[in-house]
């Protein structure tokens, strides 16, 4: 199983002659100051059919959507919902035009129930009853095959299952255009596929499908048609029965060709940087590992297995149980009153917005956060010299729109989650806790993160937390599989049926 695959289910896939567009989009252009996100691009959207926009972090993707979501005023160009011009003010109008829009980032009240965030703001639930407010919610997800506890508060929620209330949300309002920005970034194999189907049952509904992803085996799988952008344009739209491979359809989103793998060379192991003796609680029962310096462990479950809370207590958000967690040879409290802001250990946030950076701040200030005392000089800090080192990160990593002073907000996922790489990667970590690192990534992207880990294993050691199986048997060196807070296997790579053990186990069948 060195990839993931996703079975379509046979349904016709030509469109109907003579079957007008549901939304045209005409010469729409989009600029944020001096770049130009989006510029002058012509699209089609048909009902009954998922059309796939594909291209690079940074290509445009996100803004489009937000324009036809209604979140973006276009600069020019026109927009036509059913043959009709029209113009929205704000979301709420795209969403009475049967828009609706699955961001990136999560919009979810943190303190309120899953239920009650999918009817919030909707009209005529203001006086429902909790429990029925619940049952509605329920019976819809049971409907599309979603599976997420309707009455648990989102601060409980792993970002998977935070990211199916999203998608709740938007089938509530019943869009009959659905856009979806990276769906299944942080979701599991048996959550994609519940999710496919579900939008295979919207399409059949005759509703419009316009899905982004980074993820090119779900594309070929699931699109009707696929659209590139490159540099804010469209440059071509393809027929996925016409793409001959993967590597095919990367080469043409990316303008080069591709290898979708890396060459993961042996690396010397060294003393160990992470050891977790009989952790029992959090959530957790009798977890036992270690990570040495040289290579990468990674941890992979169904969303809700323990990954969370094991993260939690490994990089110092919440306290684990006493002589239970050992970072470089130091117990877990010694190890964090005694830490340095370099050659120690760094964290990489799978929140990339709320935890790993401050949204409304620049990039500057934004790599200070981990990094301030390197540019300390008694009571004075040199921005100056932090402006050149971001400027320099800027351009070794490919962070667009590549303006130091650019929010974290205004970047795209992709782009935002190559900044913090560059952050934590800075400080010269020998000890790294990489949470699903290249969510979000375009494959070229993806490929970068992969070989700077695996480089970082001459420095340090890696604890891996991903949702790619993929992902995980190209790094890692052992793999451990989590299910309902226990580690049920630590699984070498090396041994050819290490593949096919991963599934049985994260459905908690042992050997």
């Amino acid at each position: 199983m060195s990839e993931l695959r996703y079975v379509r289910p046979a349904r016709v896939r030509p469109l109907p002659e003579g079957t007008a567009p549901v939304v045209r989009l005409k010469g729409l252009t989009k600029r944020f100051g001096k770049v130009a996100a989006n510029d002058a691009i012509t699209l089609d959207i048909y009902p009954g059919r998922i059309k796939a926009l594909l291209g690079e972090n940074g290509a445009g993707k996100s803004t489009l959507m937000s324009m036809l979501a209604g979140r973006y005023k276009p600069d020019s160009g026109t927009m036509e919902v059913d043959g009709v011009p029209v113009r929205f003010a704000s979301s709420k109008d795209a969403i009475a035009a049967g828009i609706g829009m699955v961001y990136q980032h999560f919009m979810l009240v943190e303190s309120m129930t899953v239920a009650e965030n999918v009817l919030l703001g909707q009209e005529g639930t203001f006086f429902i009853d909790p429990d029925e407010m619940e049952a509605r919610v329920a019976a819809m997800a049971e409907t599309y095959g979603l599976d997420v506890d309707v009455s648990a508060r989102i601060c409980d929620l792993s970002m998977g299952e935070r990211q199916l209330v999203e998608i709740l949300k938007l089938l509530y309002r019943e869009s009959r255009i659905l856009i979806f920005d990276e769906p299944t970034a942080v979701l599991t194999p048996e959550e994609t596929n519940r999710l496919f189907e579900a939008l295979w049952r919207m399409t059949e509904q005759g509703k419009s499908v316009i899905f982004i992803s980074h993820k090119l085996e779900e594309v070929i799988a699931l699109a009707d048609e696929i659209a590139i952008l490159r540099r804010g344009r469209i440059e071509g739209e393809l027929d996925p029965s016409a793409i001959e491979s993967k590597a095919d359809l990367a080469s043409r989103m990316v303008g080069r060709e591709v290898l979708l793998e890396v060459d993961r060379q042996p690396a010397e192991i060294g003393e160990p940087v992470l050891e977790v003796r009989g952790m029992t609680g959090l959530g957790l029962t009798d977890v036992n590992f270690e990570v040495h310096r040289g290579e990468i462990v990674a941890v992979v479950g169904v969303a809700g297995n323990g990954q969370k809370e094991l993260v939690e207590a490994v990089t110092g958000l919440i306290k684990p149980p006493i002589d239970t967690v050992f970072i470089m040879g130091q117990p877990w409290r010694k190890f964090f009153a005694e830490s340095t802001w370099n050659r120690s250990m760094c964290y990489i946030p799978e929140d990339r917005l709320g935890l790993a950076t401050m949204r409304n701040q620049n990039l500057v200030d934004n790599l200070l956060l981990t990094t301030r005392m390197g540019f300390a000089k008694g009571m004075w800090l040199d921005k100056k010299r932090a402006e050149r080192d971001t400027e320099a990160l800027i351009e070794k990593y490919d962070i667009r729109p590549g303006r130091i002073h650019a929010l974290a907000w205004q970047l795209s996922g992709g782009n935002l989650q190559k900044a913090v790489l560059a952050r934590e990667l800075y400080r010269q970590p020998r000890f790294i806790v990489a949470e699903q690192p290249t969510q979000g990534l375009d494959v070229s992207a993806t490929e970068e993160v992969w070989r700077r880990l695996l480089d970082a294993r001459a420095m340090a050691g890696v604890l891996l937390v991903t949702g790619d199986l993929n992902e995980a048997l190209q790094l890692a060196d052992r793999i451990a599989v989590m299910y309902r807070g226990r580690i049920l296997g630590m699984l070498p790579t090396a041994d050819e049926d290490t593949a096919s053990r991963i599934g049985p186990l994260m459905a908690g069948v042992l050997d």
